[in-house]
């Protein structure tokens, strides 16, 4: 995937901004809070609906605007219907998102859309930025969302199964917190149990086929932990019971609680490492490698179901890894032909030498000029 048109309108400190990037490598330079984050916080929106920074409500606005707006033009690789790669025929793509932090509209290819998961379904971005460290320290809702956002790309009938879940989910807590009889519960705890069970196994296997190219990019990245290893946590004991078992059993706790204590919503996994006694004892510089790897990892796998590969972007580059880290993760960028997009208050270093081919924009004053 190539981004060939990126504009921005009512985006933290910008106002009206268009840029058109190269194929390859992008570099925005600027001051600290010119807003060369925010074009990526931009990027990031389209393919997840919020801000690595956080939700739209929280700042993304422009102060004293009713609404971001940002669009966005693409260049894919023509597919199938069983999702392989037409021989070298390419497909131009269009969306736009207007967002108040409450409502939004979307459209994708000139129509509008429903559901913004569907929005966020057509453009992929791989996202590394100063607080993607969570992705191994933080909590486990980002990472099953890391799960589930990179299924939503390469398994089509996930997203039914985990809309059908959620769905399951709301009407089952509803019941749990209205004290409702068992005939009920048990209506919703079939449901719940049936999508589950599918949830949890896509997640699985899933995370089992990111594996390889996980456990390769840490020996390349962070050699010293050693071997590694994702384990799986499906939120029950699985291999002890059924979720329909797990949810009965549970189902007087849950009364009490008001919510529903088993299932994957309360999956999770972690990297077990043969060099170290667990993830707790990561320095914050091992800790960022890999979760490097883990979101490169996933753009790998992207690439390799779907025949091109994510926009990967880069913020604040040389704050985030050495100099020695940088050119490994740019050379091997590059040689994937993958478009890039990487941002730092002044050239990285990486780059500064070296004849790595790139295309420079600097961020000023709400402005965004090509250098």
């Amino acid at each position: 995937m190539r981004v060939t048109r990126l504009d921005l309108r009512n985006v933290r400190r910008f106002d009206e901004v268009s840029i058109r990037p190269a194929s390859g490598l992008n570099v925005l330079t600027g001051g600290n809070g010119a807003g060369k984050s925010s074009v990526l916080e931009a990027l990031h929106l389209m393919a997840y609906g919020r801000s690595f920074r956080g939700r739209v409500r929280d700042g993304l606005v422009r102060s004293g605007a009713p609404a971001l707006e940002v669009f966005v033009e693409w260049r894919e690789p023509v597919t199938g219907s069983d999702g392989s790669v037409v021989g070298g025929t390419e497909r131009t793509r269009r969306a736009g998102l207007r967002h108040s932090g409450q409502d939004w509209d979307g459209r994708l290819d000139g129509q509008s859309i429903a559901q913004l998961g569907d929005l966020l379904s057509a453009l992929a971005v791989v996202t590394f930025e100063p607080g993607s460290h969570a992705l191994v320290a933080g909590s486990a809702d980002i990472r099953r969302r890391y799960l589930d956002w990179g299924l939503f790309h390469v398994e089509q009938a996930f997203t039914p199964v985990w809309r059908r879940y959620a769905r399951a989910l709301r009407q089952r807590n509803a019941l749990l917190k209205s004290r409702a009889g068992d005939a009920q519960l048990d209506a919703w705890d079939h449901e719940l149990a049936q999508a589950g069970e599918l949830l949890s196994g896509y997640r699985e296997t899933f995370l089992a086929r990111l594996e390889p190219g996980f456990r390769a990019l840490t020996g390349e990245l962070a050699p010293a932990l050693g071997g590694t290893a994702l384990e799986y946590s499906p939120g029950w004991r699985k291999h002890e019971l059924p979720l329909a078992d797990a949810l009965l059993l549970a189902r007087d706790r849950d009364r009490l609680a008001g919510f529903t204590s088993v299932g994957p919503h309360r999956a999770d996994w972690r990297v077990g490492f043969a060099s170290l006694p667990g993830r707790e004892a990561l320095s914050r510089g091992q800790t960022k490698l890999v979760a490097l790897s883990a979101l490169l990892a996933q753009a790998d796998h992207l690439a390799a179901v779907r025949g091109c590969w994510p926009v990967v972007a880069l913020d604040d580059l040389a704050s985030e890894l050495d100099r020695d880290h940088q050119e490994r993760v740019i050379d091997r960028l590059l040689a994937s032909g993958a478009q890039v997009w990487v941002t730092g208050t002044e050239l990285p270093p990486a780059l500064a030498a070296g004849d790595r081919g790139f295309s420079l924009f600097h961020v000023e004053h709400g402005r965004i000029e090509p250098r």
